[in-house]
């Protein structure tokens, strides 16, 4: 089981601080990796400051770390979520053998 952390920009927030905010951001992500932290994956949807952004985790608890501390969230930018996710993954092998049958 994965963790996943959707952003909402809130309704009234000013997002033309978006970018003003992004360097707290990265730093806090870059740091919360090299600690450890469960944070496999983030980025933003097309159109961000509509469609929000995401972060994947390995567990609710650094998800709900992670969520609490951003700056994103601290500076009132975006609204998270958590959901836990039952992905189903696929390897590499497993696609290849799929496109030589067809």
């Amino acid at each position: 089981m994965e963790f996943v952390v959707l952003y909402d920009v809130p309704d009234g927030a000013d997002v033309s601080r978006l970018r003003e905010v992004f360097p707290q951001h990265k730093a806090y992500y870059e740091a919360f990796r090299a600690a450890g932290g469960g944070l496999l994956a983030l980025g933003t949807f097309e159109n961000p400051s509509v469609n929000g952004s995401m972060g994947l985790f390995t567990n609710r608890e650094d998800a709900e770390r992670f969520a609490a501390d951003d700056p994103f969230v601290t500076e009132g930018l975006a609204t998270p979520r958590i959901l836990a996710w039952d992905a189903v993954r696929f390897d590499e092998e497993s696609f290849d053998e799929e496109s030589e049958d067809e």
